[in-house]
């Protein structure tokens, strides 16, 4: 970034833009702390005027932006790898409206989803998709987040309504439609969600909320192998309980967790299911077939959750998984990455990653939204350890061959980001050019968010 450039963001903005090094290092990388780059200058964008003018500060002097928000990321989608401005929308950060009738709220994209939650909950509402960090709405429509809830309420991509988008052009787009459906013309909302900012820059979000399930349960269910559990898995989706959510966690995983939040869950692998009724009567005809599928699958316990208090001490475990993984190891550098496969081929794709991680003696550990096919794979290692980290990037590689033949995708919910840009060429190679004709269109001068999603045509 030029020094004229700095200067024009200087006269606008003000102490809203900072080149502090603190703050430029605080924009630098992402919750995967695989890469970091540092941005030119860092913008606390608080209006959506305040990102069109910044969009035409970058088309005037030619630096790129990249969003910013919540920082969670994990395949370095906010990562400034060509410096330029890092546009940080968390000062955008108010419930604008909510209309029970119309179960949806309006949402600068800066607001986390549990304070929407927490806003939401006085009208009996919330946001269903929860992946457990402190997501903002726009970071999480930017990436097609999903998590814990997807297999019962669907992924952000199924929850938004409408957008407004700016582009680089000086336009900001109304996309989609506050209606439960429309047939008008082409579906551009979609094609912004899960852009990670690389096509424009989310400003506003219309999202769907879900009235606040009735009784509740969750069942903790052990297991002597992953295979079976997530065999049982597929048995439970077949059954049409609709289980609101359905997690998978490996022994060593399991085992963390007790460690980092002094637990005493069994050290095995592990079903997580939480059932939703509209009665006690149906609740607990829906927790006796649950039951049964589980031990005829060949589960070895069967444990109950019905108090509020006790199912949130099982969600806190799962949710801080990796948290607790990560406690483990200080030192270690982590690699988190995500497949989702079609439910029927989840078993075998998870015997076969976890077989490869055996035979190349790798410390991994395992979780999955097992319920729509999408699992995770934590690796780690010294920084240091070649040796390991060339075996763990091999693996890595199988896992995503697999996946991939399998008929599934390099990522269910993580994105593509920085990381798996090779396997996007892969699952994709018939449409990357049409995606690049796409981005060309939007970003001529390829502005927003370089270097993400898209392979280098080079090579």
């Amino acid at each position: 970034m030029q020094e004229t450039a700095l200067s024009a963001l200087r006269a606008r903005f003000g102490e809203a833009f900072s080149v502090s090094a603190a703050v430029r290092e605080a924009h630098a990388r992402d919750e995967s702390r695989l890469d970091f780059h540092l941005p030119d200058g860092v913008l606390h964008a608080r209006s959506e005027q305040d990102v069109v003018d910044a969009l035409a500060l970058a088309r005037q002097h030619g630096f790129p932006v990249t969003p910013f928000a919540a920082g969670s990321s994990l395949e370095g989608q906010i990562v400034p790898v060509h410096g330029g401005l890092s546009l940080d929308v968390t000062g955008m950060n108010a419930v604008l409206g909510i209309e029970p009738g119309g179960f949806q709220a309006t949402v600068q994209p800066g607001v986390p989803y549990p304070e929407l939650n927490r806003q939401a909950r006085r009208h009996g509402l919330f946001w269903a998709v929860d992946p457990g960090a402190e997501a903002t709405l726009g970071g999480m429509a930017s990436t097609n987040a999903s998590g814990t809830g997807a297999v019962r309420y669907g992924t952000t991509r199924d929850n938004v309504l409408e957008m407004r988008v700016a582009l680089m052009d000086g336009r900001v787009l109304r996309v989609g439609s506050r209606a439960r459906k429309t047939s008008a013309g082409y579906d551009l909302k979609h094609l912004f969600i899960g852009a990670e900012g690389t096509l424009g820059v989310i400003t506003e979000l219309t999202v769907r909320l879900w009235p606040l399930p009735g009784d509740l349960l969750a069942l903790r269910c052990t297991f002597p192998t992953v295979r079976e559990a997530a065999e049982c898995a597929v048995l439970v989706m077949g059954a049409a309980l609709n289980p609101e959510r359905l997690e998978l966690m490996d022994e060593p995983m399991i085992a963390a967790v007790n460690r980092h939040l002094g637990r005493t869950y069994p050290e095995q692998p592990t079903l997580w299911i939480e059932l939703a009724a509209a009665s006690p009567a149906a609740l607990q005809d829906a927790l006796e077939v649950c039951r049964a599928l589980c031990l005829d699958a060949g589960a070895q316990d069967v444990a109950t959750a019905t108090a509020a208090e006790e199912r949130r001490a099982l969600w806190e475990a799962r949710h801080r998984a990796y948290t607790a993984m990560s406690a483990q190891y200080p030192g270690h550098a982590q690699l988190s990455t995500d497949a989702c496969v079609p439910l029927h081929r989840l078993p075998d794709v998870l015997d076969f990653t976890r077989q490869r991680c055996l035979d190349r003696g790798l410390n991994t550990s395992f979780v999955g939204h097992v319920g729509d096919g999408n699992f995770h794979v934590l690796f780690h290692a010294p920084p240091d350890d070649h040796a390991t980290w060339a075996a763990i990037h091999a693996t890595y590689d199988e896992l995503m061959q697999a996946a991939l033949a399998a008929g599934g995708t390099c990522t269910g919910e993580h994105g593509v980001g920085l990381h798996k840009q090779k396997y996007l060429a892969q699952e994709h190679a018939g449409t990357l050019d049409v995606m690049r004709d796409l981005k060309k269109l939007f970003d001529p001068h390829g502005l927003l968010n370089p270097g993400k999603i898209l392979p280098d045509p080079a090579g």
